[in-house]
């Protein structure tokens, strides 16, 4: 799981409102005014509780003719609850820890040209986090990158330096607090280099 997306997900449950509304709704969908009148809340209060949950993908809606009710997505809520126990840890569905360094270096051979500019980025997410370890190589454990130094970097390899720059952060190999970049420990990685 993203970093910031598990931050946000223990900052959107992190209420005791949340957690009420969350604990209702384990027992079945509700619309707003019964949950509202189960809590002693304004229905206002409840719209913007729900909304935050439905930011981070606990609560979904449906309509019923002039109705809206709201589910608790239970298989996603397991899931997130579970995240941070996953962290550095090995996934059954996340094998490229597993990759050898000879299998790494025909992977760079393939993806990096002569002058050490990125062909292409790999669409297979194995190959792509070998080259996304690669680029990286140079960046430093602790030092905090402004947006545009890495930008400049990661232009060194290849132009789309947004989508390289958004697969640091998806893959876990960096994270990003108020436009300012940093590397995570290389325990959270998908594979070193």
């Amino acid at each position: 799981m993203q970093l910031d997306k598990l931050v946000n997900y223990h900052k959107a449950v992190g209420d005791p409102t949340r957690i009420r509304i969350i604990s209702l709704l384990k027992k079945g969908p509700l619309h707003g005014q019964v949950i509202a009148y189960k809590l002693g809340l304004q229905p206002s209060t409840i719209t913007h509780h729900i909304s935050k949950l439905r930011d981070v993908g606990l609560v979904y809606q449906r309509r019923q003719g002039n109705i809206i009710y709201f589910y608790l997505d239970s298989e996603r809520l397991e899931y997130n609850s579970k995240a941070i126990l996953n962290i550095g840890e090995e996934s059954m569905e996340n094998q490229d820890s597993k990759i050898n360094d000879k299998d790494k270096l025909s992977i760079v051979k393939n993806f990096i040209n002569n002058d050490g500019t990125l062909r292409q980025i790999p669409s297979q997410r194995k190959k792509k986090n070998v080259i996304l370890a690669y680029l990286i190589r140079d960046l430093h454990q602790g030092k905090t990158y402004k947006e545009k130094d890495l930008n400049e970097y990661i232009k060194n390899y290849h132009e789309d330096y947004a989508t390289i720059r958004r697969e640091l952060i998806m893959q876990h190999f960096m994270y990003r607090q108020n436009g300012e970049y940093e590397l995570n420990p290389k325990e959270m990685w998908p594979v070193t280099f």
